[in-house]
């Protein structure tokens, strides 16, 4: 990787999209969607989960640079996103972590470590909830737990760019590519309502959780980020400067120092 790469104003991400992802992929048929999915590498296994509209190919960046340091990494559209399909039902966290399980189910891997990005940060807790012992740890980025932790919504050129990657992608990859507003309304409701986890919720996770909190954030407050890494048992909070809600794709270098930093630290 480029260790001088930055795309701050996403103009990169909008135009070209990330780096793309290795060969392969399979779907899985599970409860009205076929699930995309693909595994690469060897090592201790890795599940990168994307955020709302998006889907896997937003972590071309982490993908081989996890590879190159040992892991294997598992990644999934979730269903209704990019090569995934969708019955037109409601969203949920819990339904997106019981897809990812099924993943897992079906590549034979029995425990992973979580790296969620906004949506599916919420989707890796929603795991480590329902199969603590299958998750070997969550690094949480980019998402709330409760209402509270939004932030006034401003439309931003950055957040332009990034909804035009995500529409050319959802045009080319999607088997029903005429329902991205569809998509994206029903995602609205769920992230309008979900997660509402208590303290008490948060206090059951017991699994390792690190709380990465982007230090130009356009959609999550640094105080609720650092609520939850105080309330989590044992978990940590994270500070990474200089980028927003879309690091991953801005600075991946940074980001993926943060990952790398997460992993080495868990027992598979």
């Amino acid at each position: 990787m480029n260790p001088k790469f930055r795309d701050d104003g996403l103009e990169i991400f909008a135009k070209d999209g990330p780096p793309a992802l290795p060969a392969g992929g399979a779907l899985l048929d599970r409860d009205g969607a076929r699930i995309w999915h693909a595994h690469y590498g060897a090592g201790p296994a890795v599940m990168l989960l994307h955020g709302g509209m998006g889907n896997a190919n937003n972590f071309g960046h982490q993908v081989p640079a996890l590879i190159e340091a040992g892991f294997s990494v598992v990644v999934v559209d979730s269903r209704g996103h990019g090569r995934s399909s969708w019955d037109g039902g409601a969203f949920s966290y819990s339904q997106f972590a019981t897809d990812a399980l099924a993943v897992l189910d079906r590549l034979g891997i029995g425990k992973v470590a979580v790296v969620g990005w906004s949506d599916g940060a919420c989707t890796g807790l929603a795991m480590a909830k329902a199969a603590p012992e299958r998750i070997a740890g969550v690094l949480f980025f980019a998402c709330n737990v409760d209402e509270s932790g939004s932030v006034p919504f401003v439309f931003t050129e950055t957040i332009g760019n990034c909804l035009t990657r995500h529409k050319k992608d959802y045009a080319a990859l999607s088997p029903e590519p005429e329902r991205f507003e569809e998509m994206s309304q029903k995602l609205q409701v769920m992230q309008g309502t979900q997660p509402d986890y208590s303290a008490d919720d948060l206090r059951s996770i017991a699994v390792p959780v690190i709380v990465l909190q982007a230090e130009r954030d356009e959609f999550i407050s640094a105080e609720h980020a650092r609520y939850i890494a105080d309330t989590v048992t044992g978990a940590r909070y994270v500070w990474l400067a200089d980028v927003s809600h879309f690091a991953p794709v801005q600075r991946p270098e940074a980001f993926n120092a943060e990952v790398l930093d997460f992993l080495r630290n868990l027992t598979f």
